[in-house]
């Protein structure tokens, strides 16, 4: 059969063949922010185009390159390509900020990018997230950090297997010094430059040091250090110290400068080291102490990182970490004859009720076949109705496992196959 429609490129489905490793995942994120004092927000699938424009900044690739825009009348709308923004924006809007103190919020969302699809990379991809907005002292950036790595610890990614790369990127007060320099660097080397990083150059000169293909050029490229003012220094340094405090091991790299126009300061990646491929950062994030100012509010410190779910999937399989099997049901009821259907059906809905999953065949077939269905889909119990079980209101029930048989009456048999479970 030739398929008339198919998922757009970049957009997949996710198949109950998988999405309990999903679930999995993103429970052990709830939990995990939960345990650092996270509140959950859930913000729009879409967005006013201008607030992406504002934040991400207009030269920036997502920006100029990859954000789906839709206009209706005189309205623009884009497709979220980012988790902060909507939350910065929703902090303001609800007067989160009202009360003072520091927000720590968390998130799961969809995000669109209209990039080349890839291992790793996708058109419609999804994300975990949390900001920490009002807190300006590097414990706030220290504490994000060890969250992040004990997330993936505590799911049996080891040590190893990850890199935190870190860096800053300085203030307003002293990054246009830096830019500059950037900037006259590559003008020096601009023949030397791959085209992209040709015309990034004077809108936005800092990222072609993250250039892959420009990093053997980059390499003699200024570093930031010796223009950082005392407020930048103080910060990294201290973050650095409070890191080693904590035992979080990570590796210094003067090139990770981000894609977003809104970060300030802390800049960091995790990378992994199998399982991704080129595209090897698993998550990323920083300070955006200017961002929520920039969108209307009072100046404001804020932090905040971004993990890929798909890419925490994809490297979860390839380390063969522990990860749970498909749920199965605890019971599967087989009619023997049209005379038990009905009472098949209302003992499905009462062990249901009772919190038992439980199915049944629902197109008449015969009890051999509803065997072979109860065992495909790795049922613990069998709930035999025959014409015996229906004159005496019980049924038998066959452990799939073992094959032993235990005649129950039907009043009881929830009861009893709860006991039984684990």
């Amino acid at each position: 059969m030739e398929l008339k429609y198919r998922a757009p490129e970049g957009m997949n489905d996710v198949l109950p063949e998988s999405s309990h490793l999903w679930q999995y995942v993103e429970a052990r994120w709830r939990d995990h922010c939960h345990r650092y004092g996270y509140g959950e927000i859930r913000t729009p699938i879409m967005e006013s185009a201008a607030l992406f424009e504002r934040s991400v900044g207009e030269t920036s690739d997502i920006v100029s390159k990859e954000m789906y825009v839709l206009e209706r009348g005189e309205e623009r709308f884009a497709l979220k390509p980012e988790g902060t923004a909507p939350v910065v924006r929703a902090y303001l809007e609800h007067g989160l900020h009202a009360g003072g103190g520091v927000q720590k919020l968390y998130y799961i969302t969809p995000f669109f990018r209209g990039e080349r699809p890839q291992k790793g990379r996708y058109r419609q991809a999804h994300q975990f997230g949390a900001e920490i907005i009002g807190a300006a002292h590097p414990l706030a950036d220290a504490e994000l950090l060890a969250m992040v790595m004990a997330f993936f610890a505590g799911l049996g990614v080891p040590d190893s297997a990850l890199q935190l790369r870190l860096n800053t990127i300085g203030c307003p007060e002293c990054r246009p010094a830096y830019r500059d320099g950037i900037r006259q660097f590559g003008q020096a080397n601009f023949a030397r430059l791959c085209s992209t990083c040709q015309s990034r150059l004077e809108r936005n000169p800092l990222r072609i040091l993250d250039c892959k293909v420009c990093v053997a050029i980059t390499a003699d490229a200024p570093p930031i250090d010796p223009y950082l003012c005392d407020g930048c220094r103080t910060h990294f340094e201290t973050l650095q110290g409070l890191l080693k405090t904590l035992g979080v091991g990570y590796v210094r790299d003067p090139r990770l400068v981000r894609g977003l126009d809104y970060y300030t300061r802390t800049t960091f990646e995790v990378v992994a080291e199998q399982g991704l491929g080129a595209q090897n950062a698993l998550c990323g994030g920083g300070r955006y102490d200017g961002l929520v100012e920039q969108l209307g509010g009072a100046p404001t410190p804020a932090l905040g990182v971004g993990i890929g779910v798909e890419r925490t999937l994809l490297v979860l399989h390839a380390l063969n970490a522990p990860l749970p099997e498909p749920p199965r049901l605890d019971a599967f009821v087989v009619a023997f004859g049209d005379a038990a259907r009905p009472i098949a059906l209302q003992i499905a809905q009462q062990l249901r009720m009772a919190g038992i999953a439980c199915d049944l065949d629902l197109e008449g077939r015969s009890p051999k076949a509803q065997m072979r269905l109860a065992n495909r889909t790795g049922a613990r119990y069998a709930i035999l109705l025959g014409e015996t079980e229906l004159q005496t209101a019980t049924a038998t029930v066959k452990d799939l496992a073992s094959h032993e048989q235990t005649a129950v009456t039907q009043a009881e048999l929830a009861a009893w196959i709860r006991q039984r479970l684990p």
